[in-house]
């Protein structure tokens, strides 16, 4: 007797474990995102909600769409690359000096890809982006601890489209609206 309640209890962890390690997780808008704060390498804390105006994660949570446009613009990219061409520094220089006249702002710099290339992949890019965009903005005087930055890869698109405009559009640097 006591010998078949020790295989059942070693049954019942058994199944217990195999259920536990194969319960499949529920996946959410906001897994997988890469997040730094300062000067980072994106292996920092995301930071939290105050001190936004609401990023395209809040605003996808809240069922809207990524927003485009603002008082600070978005940074367009070529396919698979993080360079800021000269029509990107231009969009840096006016972002810039919108921060240097209000010097108490700060920002979120988002990077987004296209659909194209693994999740990994388009992660890691969009935080290249975000910081080619920061480190830029820094350059030109605007301090460091102002500006933060996250990827969300190819997870937040302006647009679902299988076009080259479409690819186009979310292949950016976005700006989350400063908060004073």
């Amino acid at each position: 007797m006591a010998r078949s309640v020790r295989v059942a209890v070693v049954v019942m962890m058994v199944a217990a474990v195999a259920v536990a390690g194969c319960a499949k997780r529920k996946r959410g808008a906001d897994e997988g995102l890469l997040a730094t704060s300062g000067g980072g390498t994106g292996t920092e804390d995301a930071l939290g909600a105050e001190g936004r105006a609401g990023g395209s994660l809040d605003r996808y949570k809240k069922g809207l769409t990524p927003e485009e446009g603002g008082v600070l613009k978005d940074v367009r990219f070529t396919y698979d690359s993080y360079e800021l061409d000269a029509e990107a520094r231009d969009v840096l220089a006016a972002n810039a000096e919108w921060l240097k006249e209000n010097p108490r702002a700060r920002t979120e710099i988002e990077g987004h890809c296209d659909e194209r290339g693994t999740v990994e992949y388009n992660l890691a890019l969009g935080a290249r982006r975000a910081k080619a965009s920061k480190d830029y903005l820094v350059s030109l005087g605007i301090a460091p601890e102002r500006l933060s930055t996250i990827s969300y890869g190819e997870e937040l698109p302006v647009c679902r489209d299988a076009s080259e405009d479409c690819y186009q559009r979310n292949r950016r640097v976005h700006f989350v609206p400063p908060s004073q």
